[in-house]
């Protein structure tokens, strides 16, 4: 089967009506672990980029999608180091809270992610601004490399590419803004009575792998 090729000229280009919206264990599993052991991929919709030289608002992409993704090199800070650089020109990302483990369905796989929170900075480390841009940062790991400390760091990573989903976060809607809620919800109504289109699922002919 011919493989699917949604990336132009380094960017993820969707037809209309199209959405890549994965699941933690489809990005770890059937993308960064095919790409790190050089299989063959459900579909090239995903772009390499080294997300660490550049801005969140300037990677490639339409900013005003939901999330965008990419599959990055891992660059360590310091030479002989394992700790991974996360500057770019204009701040830093800074990781917030512990590692969730994200484990296969399929069981006896031997491998399992690793998702990491960062939040953006704009400005020198360690007194940058907050931002609203967000990344998830997945790895891929042995189980055997897995404490049951899950907030510890991993030496023994796997590969040399990690998989990045990047977003920016939404601001909370303050409570006395009343006048919104009727439209959405009537929106939201109106839609379930339109006749849902047709996917295409990409990932069912490559679930065996």
């Amino acid at each position: 089967m011919e493989r699917l090729n949604f990336i132009k000229n380094g960017v993820s280009r969707l037809p209309p009506g199209f959405r890549f919206q994965p699941t933690d264990e489809e990005l770890v599993f059937q993308y960064l672990k095919r790409k790190i052991f050089s299989c063959q991929l459900p579909a090239s919709i995903i772009p390499e980029i080294n997300v660490s030289k550049n801005d969140p608002w300037d990677l490639p992409g339409n900013c005003d999608e939901q999330e965008r993704y990419f599959f990055s090199s891992k660059e360590v800070k310091y030479r002989n180091g394992n700790r991974m650089n996360r500057t770019t020109n204009s701040g830093y990302w800074k990781a917030t809270g512990s590692d969730k483990k994200i484990s296969s369905s399929i069981s006896n796989i031997g491998f399992a992610g690793l998702r990491k929170t960062l939040v953006f900075y704009e400005g020198k480390s360690p007194n940058g601004s907050r931002t609203d841009w967000v990344m998830h940062e997945y790895r891929l790991v042995s189980l055997e490399t897995i404490p049951s400390n899950s907030s510890q760091n991993y030496a023994n990573e796997i590969g040399d590419w990690i998989l990045c989903r990047i977003f920016m976060k939404k601001r909370s809607i303050e409570s006395d803004n009343n006048n919104t809620a009727p439209r959405k919800n009537n929106a939201v109504t109106n839609y379930a009575q339109v006749a849902q289109p047709r996917f295409f699922d990409f990932l069912s002919v490559h679930n065996s792998a």
